[in-house]
């Protein structure tokens, strides 16, 4: 029996490392994290966005979020969660998002503490997990990808590269790697 069950792990596809390994994915620094919702499916929005209403907003003390998106019954829930999370951890904070069709962005920071270490601050996978079930929660049914994108980002200039990516998302739907015909 237990050659058979080596034998058929042996061809099951082998799936991807995504994580940097040997990286404490707790560490101080800025993470920029795209979360898709299961098979791409459009889920957020309800219609396009509008030009003339669609603007950024600084909302809190380090967080800017996006105004005048249509979102859907399940793209405010999404929001609502993602507004959570700088109440949620102490030395955390969500610098930015966008919530997307079928996908979310955003930028995570973990601040270090007075003595230079994180306090209390889970990985970014646990906090994306959390993030999920309490979505998954609220809808009373999971709307998500298994697994998630992240980036750590390196220096100043990477940070503004993915905010103005961030900032333009919605306007470019159409030109989006994600997107996929109306």
């Amino acid at each position: 029996m237990g050659s058979v069950v080596v034998k058929m792990e042996e061809n099951l596809p082998k799936r991807k490392e995504i994580r940097l390994k040997n990286y404490d994915y707790s560490e101080p620094g800025a993470y920029f994290i795209t979360i898709c919702t299961k098979n791409k499916e459009r889920l957020l929005w309800k219609g396009k966005p509008e030009a003339q209403k669609y603007d950024w907003k600084l909302v809190g003390a380090h967080c800017v979020r996006p105004l005048g998106l249509p979102l859907s019954k399940a793209g405010i829930i999404v929001e609502d969660n993602l507004n959570r999370l700088n109440n949620t951890y102490e030395n955390v904070y969500l610098s930015s998002y966008v919530i997307m069709p079928n996908h979310i962005h955003l930028i995570i920071v973990i601040l270090p503490s007075e003595g230079g270490r994180t306090q209390c601050a889970p990985t970014v996978s646990k906090m994306i997990k959390l993030f999920k079930e309490a979505v998954t929660k609220q809808l009373g049914e999971s709307i998500w990808q298994k697994l998630f994108y992240d980036h750590i980002i390196r220096d100043q200039r990477d940070y503004e590269k993915i905010s103005e990516y961030i900032f333009d998302n919605p306007m470019k739907w159409e030109e989006d790697e994600l997107f996929y015909g109306e």
